[in-house]
């Protein structure tokens, strides 16, 4: 049985930016860029794209069809579609995901505030790499300062989430995505105007077009099975596969929305902003000639003294963590909401109270996260700090595990006719190759994710 009264989106446009939103996080900025560079460039993207198409897009409309037929939480649409069976357990895995990942990503989300404060006081200024490298050990090593941050960054969250779906999520994630994409166009068409950097003898130094060939360029050398499945494993984790996220936000989309036509849009800007932050990183750190290192030294230690060189540093500086901080919370709330929902519905409580009461445990759990770089450090899960301990068992085993099932409930337990009908409209809208998905989603999908599962924890390769 649906949610009586039950909030819904109100537009076309608000669901591909809350969806696309939750998709497009701190990842796009800086991780996918990096692994592109390093895997192949041009070759590796190839892989990428051939794998959002052929398993990532049938997941996401698997996802989206168990979300809008049921329209309830992403637990109980597994009840209702098989009830009395365990298939449930599905839906609980994502629950876990999403609240295992916002504690830990709500600390590094709470990074990028202290660092627009930085950037507002114009406290990078003069600085070198090695001054900011030490400056963000000394912050993340702090007890007090990331928690704070932390604490602001998931009362945000929970304020946008309160609002409910339509005057909250829907209404903010409209707001911020346009933003996020004139922040990242503009500071790509900077970058890449750089051009060529030389000393005062004339000697060259760094060329920007050099950050477009490190992305760009194919290297087909590079190219073994451990680029392969890393290309398969972004392609699916970069689009919020496999933590309830799209079954909720599905559950809250009208039957008049073309399904199938919303998860390409979807991907494609998931992937276009990952491209966009690749080109507005990339020239600028080639045209003043540093290594593009991996992770947080580059983010947090690197970038704000390169910008700090360019005509306009300050604006540039704030306007990449302000970028930062939007991608964070775009997708925070989308996290945050997985969990709301579940509660809400299945306690039969306000989505005030529901919403109280998860991010207060979620930020608890953040709170021991953060101090896993100071007076936890020593704490450790099977060989891990307590941050990589959420991060490893979400992103290793919830999410794959997950995405797995979910597409063995749709090829398998649910009946062709009720998928093919919820991602047709009822036959009132036609889906191309409708065959080929559905055959991706029996047989393909299952066995790309167990392997890449498989891979990840050592029992292949």
């Amino acid at each position: 049985m649906s949610i009586p009264n039950r909030d819904s989106f109100t537009s076309k446009f608000g669901v591909i930016a809350a969806a696309a939103g939750s998709a497009v996080g701190l990842g796009n900025i800086w991780k996918f860029p990096y692994e592109v560079g390093q895997n192949g460039g041009g070759a590796f993207l190839i892989l990428y794209f051939f794998f959002v198409v052929v398993i990532g897009l049938p997941v996401m409309m698997s996802e989206f069809v168990i979300g809008r037929k049921t329209n309830v939480n992403a637990v109980r649409a597994f009840k209702k579609l098989s009830p009395n069976k365990p298939w449930y357990l599905t839906g609980v895995m994502g629950v876990a995901a999403a609240f295992m990942i916002l504690s830990f990503y709500g600390v590094v989300a709470g990074w990028t505030l202290e660092y627009i404060h930085l950037a507002i006081v114009n406290a990078f200024k003069g600085q070198s790499p090695e001054e900011l490298s030490k400056g963000f050990n000394d912050f993340i090593t702090n007890p007090i300062k990331p928690v704070i941050w932390q604490v602001i960054f998931m009362i945000l969250t929970a304020v946008v989430v309160i609002g409910g779906i339509k005057n909250g999520i829907e209404k903010i994630t409209k707001i911020l995505m346009p933003v996020l994409f004139l922040i990242i166009v503009l500071m790509g068409i900077r970058s890449l105007t750089l051009g060529v950097n030389t000393s005062e003898s004339g000697e060259i130094i760094g060329r920007s077009v050099d950050g477009l060939k490190f992305l760009f360029r194919p290297d087909f050398s590079k190219i073994d099975i451990d680029v392969v499945l890393d290309a398969l494993g972004q392609a699916f984790f970069s689009l919020s596969l496999g933590m309830g996220t799209i079954i909720t936000y599905g559950s809250y989309i009208g039957k008049n929305n073309n399904l199938k036509k919303t998860a390409v849009e979807v991907a494609f800007l998931d992937t276009l902003i990952a491209i966009l932050a690749g080109v507005a990183i990339f020239p600028a750190v080639f045209y003043f000639n540093v290594a593009p290192t991996e992770g947080p030294g580059l983010v947090f230690s690197v970038l704000p003294s390169i910008f700090q060189k360019m005509v306009g540093g300050y604006v540039w500086t704030l306007a990449f963590f302000v970028l930062f901080a939007v991608a964070a919370l775009t997708s925070s709330i989308s996290l945050l909401e997985v969990a709301v929902a579940y509660f809400a519905e299945e306690l039969k409580v306000k989505r005030v109270t529901a919403t109280i009461i998860v991010a207060s445990l979620i930020t608890i759990l953040g709170v021991a996260c953060s101090l896993s770089n100071s007076v936890l450090k020593d704490v450790t899960i099977l060989g891990r700090n307590i941050f990589d301990t959420m991060d490893h068992v979400s992103s290793n085993f919830l999410l794959p595990i997950g995405g797995m099932f979910i597409a063995i409930f749709t090829g398998w337990a649910m009946k062709k006719s009720e998928f093919f009908n919820e991602l047709t409209n009822q036959g009132a809208i036609k889906v191309k190759l409708f065959s080929g998905i559905y055959f991706i989603i029996r047989f393909v999908a299952p066995i790309a994710i167990a392997i890449v599962f498989l891979y990840s924890v050592g029992l292949l390769g």
